[in-house]
């Protein structure tokens, strides 16, 4: 293995026991121990991947597919713990995006010469 796999193998235990990890876990544990936050969130989340899947189509969405994700949307959001799942999501996520920049930097500083 070489010594930028090692780093990245480091990096990923890293992310896993980060407080941001862990949180998301919790909050995800929290919404699949109850079976009708559950089926909430696992309808949301074929709702979204169905139309994610159909953009990368170029399948064109439908007006009324699109009114029927935003109503999948506000009864998530108004879901405590699926509300709470979708922050620690995206805190999660912006911690990844903070390192993809940082990762990235040497190709940034190569075209900026």
């Amino acid at each position: 293995m070489s010594a930028i796999t090692n780093h990245a193998e480091a990096l990923q235990q890293a992310i896993r026991e980060s407080e941001e990890f862990q949180a998301l876990q919790a909050a995800y544990q929290q919404v699949m121990d109850d079976p009708s936050s559950k089926q909430m969130f696992d309808n949301f989340r074929s709702v979204q991947i169905e139309l994610q899947q159909k953009q990368m189509q170029g399948i064109e969405i439908t007006e009324e597919e699109i009114e029927q994700a935003k109503k999948v949307v506000e009864l998530v959001q108004q879901h405590e713990g699926i509300s709470n799942l979708m922050t620690q999501e995206q805190n999660v996520n912006n911690l990844i995006n903070e390192l993809s920049q940082i990762i990235t930097k040497p190709l940034e500083e190569l075209y900026q010469m």
